[in-house]
């Protein structure tokens, strides 16, 4: 293989080690939680600031990485990053106190916002045209995998060694690709230009104030809380002045070429909806299996594994597909595919069998595997090289909302449901089992027998996951339609024949 064949996978190499790691870093320490709380001597809703602090400092600090970028240059920007998000998390596993925990994991946030971004930034000017579609699916097959391999790992790293080897286990990585980008990725010309530092600070506190009202409203009772409604008018107060700036300013923190790109546009948008399926149907599964199902961590991991390798299935065979099939043609293959599996998963009982659900798993991740690559590869195919720094940051921050809007949607209605539904279910309990009156009662429903509580739990939890998976069937169906916004560009078809050619 020649230098000039073999470069672009070296650097590919060499920056998605970190994106990787800074993935998988959104939900490998969810498992840990309850040792962390332990250890640090936090009480069960202060630790999930461990969580909160992270994911709300890496979306505020997604916004300035097109800047960023362009002002220091985008090697420099990584470089900087992948070092600063590898020394945080050997710090975030010496932590002996809460205080302390929480300040390194904004710093690991505020590192690793640009990672994403900037690697699926790199790898479209890296590879030519033509192995756009190759350069995605390797990008994608990292971002997608990671919050499926998150649970999974961390579990296992906190049973087999200590919760602090949740963080340990980035700094082989982030060394390892920190060596790469300095020797392979190529260094970019830098810009001059002025900081839009008021349009920042109103969207940074419009995401920051949105991410905290998803991530708070489950423990405080959504608009019953005081709390969640200042978040709230931040959101809207935010936005509104943010708007206003950017249509009577000169200097505009994002750029309004972005918005008159109609493939990016539909682009931005449509992920956004496969984020809110994408990882609130993971949310959803680890709790059914380990609490309702009874399944160890370690089991609940092997069972949900099939829809990764699905995913990675997926994106290896449809890089080679769009060289043949529009590129719309597969996403709304894989889009009605997932949708299938939803309905399937819709029908689950609480007697689902491993068999069935790593089935089902599989399925879904190859149809998720068929959308994220001619997606990502059409909303970039019409965008000015120029733009690529500030539309991946975008990009990235839409599918993380995305994810964020759904998981908290997910499972605020799983509690709700679920609350409903044994209050229902107990109603109907008749008196000729000698069971007492008044069920809607919470005194009288904890009087009932132990082994009938835990049956009408059991009940409620299933129609309540039922419900749920309905849901997100249809918001994947609603999502079909935006598909036929996008163009597929000429240059787009002759590229392919070009690569299926040589």
């Amino acid at each position: 293989m020649s230098p000039r064949t073999a470069a672009p996978w070296l650097v590919a190499a060499s920056v998605m080690p970190a994106t990787i790691i800074q993935v998988v870093d959104t939900t490998i320490a969810n498992v840990a939680l309850p040792h962390m709380q332990g250890s640090l001597g936090a009480s069960s809703d202060q630790v999930i600031w461990i969580l909160t602090s992270y994911i709300v400092t890496a979306a505020i600090m997604t916004l300035p990485v097109g800047y960023m970028a362009q002002r220091f240059g985008r090697r420099s920007v990584l470089l900087w990053s992948v070092a600063g998000f590898t020394l945080t998390s050997m710090l975030c596993g010496q932590a002996t106190s809460l205080n302390e925990m929480v300040i390194w994991r904004i710093a690991q946030g505020a590192f690793g916002a640009s990672l994403a971004p900037l690697s699926q930034s790199i790898l479209l000017d890296t590879f030519p045209k033509e192995k756009h579609a190759s350069a995605m699916s390797i990008w994608g097959m990292g971002i997608m995998i990671g919050p499926i391999l998150g649970p999974t790992l961390g579990g296992w790293l906190t049973d087999s060694y200590s919760w602090r080897y949740v963080f340990y286990i980035n700094v082989p990585l982030g060394v390892a690709s920190l060596i790469g980008i300095y020797c392979f990725v190529p260094k970019t010309p830098t810009v001059e230009k002025r900081f839009d530092l008021l349009g920042f600070g109103l969207l940074a506190v419009a995401v920051g104030a949105l991410q905290l009202l998803l991530d708070r409203g489950e423990h405080v009772l959504w608009f019953e809380s005081l709390e969640i409604q200042l978040y709230a008018v931040m959101i809207g107060l935010g936005l509104y002045l943010f708007t206003v700036h950017t249509l009577t300013s000169d200097q505009r923190f994002v750029s309004p070429a972005l918005f008159r790109d109609r493939n990016y546009v539909t682009g931005v948008l449509f992920i956004f909806l496969v984020g809110i399926v994408l990882l609130a149907t993971m949310a959803l599964l680890p709790p059914f299996l380990q609490i309702w199902k009874g399944y160890p961590a370690v089991t609940t991991g092997l069972v949900l594994m099939p829809r990764g390798v699905g995913t990675m299935l997926g994106m290896m065979v449809v890089a080679r597909l769009m060289q043949h099939i529009d590129p719309r043609i597969l996403i709304i293959i894989g889009m009605c595919t997932a949708s299938g599996t939803l309905a399937e998963m819709a029908r689950f009982t609480m007697e689902v069998g491993q068999t069935t659900l790593a089935i089902t798993g599989f399925i879904q991740g190859l149809g998720l595997g068929l959308v994220f690559i001619p997606t990502t590869t059409l909303a970039y195919a019409t965008l000015a090289p120029h733009l690529r720094d500030e539309g991946a940051a975008l990009f990235s921050l839409s599918r993380n909302l995305g994810s964020s809007i759904g998981v908290s949607m997910i499972m605020a209605l799983l509690s709700r449901n679920m609350w409903i539904n044994q209050q229902e279910l107990a109603s109907r309990l008749t008196p000729e089992t000698g069971l007492p009156q008044g069920l809607s009662d919470p005194a009288a429903l904890a009087a009932l027998p132990g082994e009938l509580i835990a049956t009408v739990s059991r009940q409620a939890a299933e129609i309540a996951y039922v419900n749920d998976f309905h849901l997100l069937m249809w918001v994947n169906l609603a999502a079909i339609p935006m598909v036929l916004l996008l163009r597929v560009p000429k240059d787009l078809h002759k590229a392919s024949a070009a690569a299926t050619e040589a």
